[in-house]
């Protein structure tokens, strides 16, 4: 597969282009920093990639920096089969609720930037059709109390993924929604480990084969399917007294 990543630099997008690379798919990469991309490379290239990566800076706060990545990525691979969305940003409830911007930033990466982002690869994708992979996260599933903010902005971005795969699949374009539950990376760091805590490489696995089957949503660790399936059934009285 010639594969577009954005967000390959840590975490799980990190785990995800290992596991492509060493399978032999082509990448081109994207992130806001060069110096982490150029880092990335390497690290590719030290576990025996062979095929060439290439590299482009792209922040989901600044849209008009989409287009021109992915004319890159298209001049670097000649077509594209897969665009990956892992990027994202998350941060406390308890430090959103009291910093205004903070809260800002997040809401426009997570939802805003994100969707626009899609966009752009819906785009390029169609007509001739490919594989939108967009990482949601099960803290959309439910307005729940102690990731109510945070949560807003995945529920908002399942949404859209949704009715773009009920819009374009028949066209072509198969739309995989990853809802992660917590996973152990460096965007958690700060935080305890709950039970089913995911590791990256195990979530990698599953979410590549999502991505080779066009699976609409994929739960990673996939209990957490049967988690949130209990949770959307608690009653309001419940969830106003429990602190998931």
């Amino acid at each position: 597969m010639k594969c577009v990543i954005l967000g390959a630099t840590r975490g799980m997008g990190r785990a995800l282009v290992r596991q492509m690379a060493g399978r032999g798919d082509q990448l081109f990469l994207l992130g806001r920093d060069e110096e982490s991309l150029h880092r990335s490379v390497s690290d590719l290239e030290a576990r025996g990639g062979t095929a060439p990566v290439g590299i482009a800076e792209v922040d989901l706060l600044q849209p008009a920096t989409f287009e021109p990545a992915f004319d890159a990525a298209e001049s670097s691979l000649g077509s594209i089969d897969v665009v990956v969305l892992t990027a994202g940003d998350f941060d406390s409830q308890e430090e959103l609720e009291s910093d205004p911007k903070r809260l800002q930033r997040l809401l426009e990466t997570n939802f805003t930037g994100s969707v626009l982002f899609c966009e752009a690869a819906r785009r390029r994708l169609l007509p001739g059709g490919g594989t939108l992979c967009a990482f949601s996260s099960v803290a959309g599933e439910r307005g729940r109390k102690p990731v109510g903010l945070y949560g807003a902005t995945k529920a908002g971005l399942t949404r859209y993924l949704e009715a773009l795969d009920h819009r374009y699949r028949l066209k072509g374009l198969l739309v995989v929604c990853v809802k992660p539950g917590f996973v152990k990376t460096g965007m958690t760091g700060g935080n305890e480990p709950p039970p089913f805590a995911g590791e990256p490489d195990a979530v990698a696995r599953r979410v590549l084969k999502a991505i080779d089957r066009g699976t609409p949503v994929v739960y990673a660790p996939p209990i957490w399917r049967w988690v949130m399936l209990v949770i959307r059934h608690l009653p309001r009285f419940v969830m106003r007294r429990i602190e998931f």
